[in-house]
């Protein structure tokens, strides 16, 4: 006989949403609540877009979770990219409760931990196949291909419900691991009844299949071989241990050195040869201290910088800012990743300056050098066959990628109503009698700023903006209080409007249509500091538009004595 609590908690909805990772790219995390329990799948970050200027990292919004932090039972992860991991950190300034994941996922994790001085967290490690209780749930881990080791997707299965999660995957039949995709287990789930489904949407734009990664390993093969004697350097994301791992079969078949470069690439690669995840012959690697005591055609360099950050490794280098590292002509440079979408000037910037200094620079663009760890079209069709869901909730894209996989699915047979794109914070139930939208919760993003987290929002941004655009006036007055008198000024400053020794009349005109806006408070008898602040503020606005056309930030100090 089934006990009293099983009974009460199959009267229980399952309640799903994102509170990241719909409708964007990155900061994946989706929560699963049955009754006073919650789990959070993956909790990672985003980083800026152009117009977020200043900003380091945006992060979701944990007001729900903070709100409710006696219901989590754990933090689940998939895999360890920073789109996955990176925020958890953040979290756990609120939050205490164990994460679980892979061996390698946990390493990479445990990192960031350290940097925060969050040593103390508790950190479980699963395997594949491993199935592991959480109150009213169970997750099992299973085995998926992906751009980084130890990737994995999730069942989740409550008293009621089996949800199946991919996490980001690829079908890659021969990874460079040995560990492929258990596509028999996600079939297995299948037959037995997939109640929701929630699916990686990063390519579903793109026709086809994607390619192994060993087929990156024979790219690397030609250019190694097509270089004889100059230096090979690559840039790739750090995360990317199979990648690291190609390059550097590729440096020991030839006989080369290898040394790292970027403090993401040197903690990566030193966590994933401790934990056997790369496997480097004794003798090839070299501290970054030491290439010049080798000649060129002995060095192969690992470096991060792939997306044109500004501070990354590759960036100094090609503006001639690193200190060990100094670009070289016949160089060769590989940038062994796709853009990201607003990365493009940024990298176009850094390809610019590589060719400036004489470097041979290969991209994806004009050679195979990289291949996605997301599953295209037609993997997705094979995993949507494998798991037949009642319900369909495409994850992990900005909302045309939703969308279009909601076309996908319908085109394979799934009912329009059953398929929910949605909003961040927008929340599924499902229960016996089927699944629904109901409701929200608080959700958005939040900005990092240094070692600011949440002090800057839309409004400093949108000063920021204005700054950066048309420039800062402050105009310095000094009056009586008691008789209204100017004492001093106006003085005027300007910073990015116009260089004042230049524009002397500009500016002494502006002193006489400050002049004027104080006396006229003067007139009225109205001495208060924020009259007058604001009287000098419209006047001259409208002056310097009527003259330049530009409409720069305005701040009056006035000072009363």
């Amino acid at each position: 006989m089934e006990s009293e609590y099983f009974l009460a908690s199959k009267k229980n909805k399952l309640k799903v949403f994102s509170l990241g990772g719909l409708q964007e790219i990155g900061k994946n995390i989706t929560v699963f609540e049955y009754g006073q329990d919650i789990i959070v799948v993956d909790c990672g970050i985003a980083f800026p877009a152009d117009d977020m200027l200043g900003i380091d990292l945006v992060i979701p919004d944990f007001s729900y979770l903070v709100n409710n932090k006696q219901k989590i039972k754990a933090i689940v992860l998939t895999h360890g990219h920073e789109d996955h991991i990176g925020s958890i950190p953040y979290l756990l300034r609120d939050v205490q409760c164990p994460i679980y994941g892979t061996r390698l996922t946990l390493g990479l994790l445990e990192i960031k931990l350290k940097e925060h001085r969050l040593d103390n967290t508790e950190t479980v490690c699963v395997v594949p196949g491993q199935t592991i209780k959480l109150g009213n749930f169970s997750v099992e881990f299973i085995a998926v291909t992906h751009s980084i080791a130890d990737a994995v997707g999730l069942a989740i299965k409550t008293p009621t419900s089996t949800v199946v999660h991919t996490g980001d995957f690829k079908i890659d039949h021969t990874p460079v691991n040995g560990e492929q995709i258990d596509l028999q287990r996600f079939a297995e789930l299948g037959r037995a009844g997939v109640d929701l489904f929630l699916c990686d949407s990063t390519n579903v734009e793109v026709p086809g299949y994607t390619l192994s990664e060993r087929s990156v390993g024979a790219i690397f093969e030609q250019i190694f071989d097509n270089c004889p004697k100059n230096r090979i350097l690559v840039a790739t994301f750090s995360s990317n241990i199979h990648r690291i791992q190609q390059v550097i079969n590729s440096a020991v078949k030839h006989k080369r050195k290898v040394a790292v470069v970027g403090r993401s690439m040197v903690n990566t690669v030193r966590v994933a040869q401790e934990l056997g995840y790369l496997t480097i012959p004794k003798n090839v690697m070299i501290e970054l201290s030491e290439i010049n005591n080798y000649p060129d055609h002995q060095l192969a360099i690992v470096t991060t910088g792939s997306q044109g950050e500004p501070m990354s490794a590759l960036s100094r280098m090609a503006m001639s800012d690193h200190r060990q590292v100094a670009i070289k002509p016949g160089d060769k440079v590989v940038i062994s990743a796709s853009q990201i979408p607003g990365n493009e000037r940024a990298i176009g910037k850094v390809v610019d300056g590589l060719f400036k200094k004489g470097a041979d620079v290969i991209t994806d663009s004009s050679m195979n050098v990289h291949e996605s760890g997301h599953a295209k079209r037609e993997e997705l069709k094979i995993m949507h066959a494998l798991v037949q869901p009642k319900y369909f909730m495409p994850v992990h894209g900005e909302y045309r990628h939703l969308k279009r996989h909601k076309e996908l699915a319908v085109d394979m047979g799934m009912k329009k109503e059953n398929v929910f794109v949605m909003n961040l914070g927008e929340v599924l139930e499902i229960n016996d009698k089927g699944a629904r939208l109901n409701g929200n919760v608080q959700s958005g993003q939040i900005f990092v700023d240094g070692l600011g987290v949440g002090d800057v929002g839309n409004i400093v941004l949108r000063d920021r903006r204005h700054l950066s655009q048309d420039g800062l006036i402050v105009v310095v007055v000094t009056y009586e209080t008691a008789t209204g008198e100017l004492l001093s000024g106006p003085d005027i400053i300007s910073r990015g409007f116009v260089y004042v020794r230049e524009s002397e009349e500009l500016i002494e005109e502006a002193r006489e249509i400050v002049k004027k806006a104080f006396y006229k408070c003067e007139e009225k008898g109205k001495y208060d500091w924020l009259r007058i602040k604001n009287a000098i503020r419209d006047e001259l606005r409208d002056f310097m538009w009527q003259k330049t056309k530009r409409s720069p930030m305005i701040l009056p100090v006035v000072v009363e004595i």
